[in-house]
């Protein structure tokens, strides 16, 4: 694809043509943000992102998607020593614990929240296949652990639902959630939740 543009160093009758693409391409996974210093949330990561991923430096990707990953990204983790948490959906209180029209539940979220809070998964991505409520779930009960007030979580977690907006349940899960039972190691906690 060629494409003109204007060069500013030249007179305005002459432009420049683009040919080539650029040489990298560096494209965040959807809905990337930072959550707190070396604490990364998104959709999904696919083969495009790879570039962008290594730039973090990531040591663990925490999985909440209810899909397996590709294989090529799998391939991608195990030659750049991340390590996928799969974050099961399913467990073995299934009946007791999940909700069969959203999987997420309050053991995984706390499983999810207990690897957040040791700082020797850093730096870490938080995924699920969006990036909008698994997601939102678990880095709004994180919000909670920290202090913040339940106005500023539902307004960050409304943030990434986009036009659809937030589900009710998942605001009333995290503001009914134990952040008590979340079992933080006062020597592997990140210096940011100090």
């Amino acid at each position: 694809m060629n494409t003109t543009v204007p060069n500013n160093s030249l007179p305005s009758n002459n432009l420049r043509k683009i040919t080539k693409p650029p040489a990298v391409r560096i494209v965040p996974p959807l809905n990337f943000c930072p959550v707190e210093q070396q604490l990364y949330r998104s959709g999904q990561p696919s083969i495009i992102n790879q570039a962008f991923l290594n730039q973090l430096n990531l040591r663990t990707i925490i999985w909440l998607a209810s899909e397996e990953p590709s294989d090529e990204f799998l391939e991608y983790c195990n030659s750049h020593s991340i390590n996928i948490e799969f974050v099961s959906m399913v467990d073995d209180d299934f009946d007791k614990h999940m909700n069969p029209w959203d999987s997420l539940n309050e053991p995984t979220i706390k499983r999810a929240l207990e690897l957040i809070v040791n700082k020797e998964n850093y730096p870490c991505l938080v995924c699920c296949g969006m990036g909008r409520h698994r997601t939102g779930t678990v880095i709004g009960c994180l919000r909670r652990i920290q202090g913040w007030n339940l106005a500023s979580v539902s307004e960050e977690y409304r943030r990434f639902t986009g036009s659809r907006g937030g589900r009710i349940l998942v605001e009333l899960l995290i503001e009914g959630f134990d952040i008590s039972s979340v079992h933080i190691d006062k020597d592997k906690v990140p210096e940011w939740l100090k």
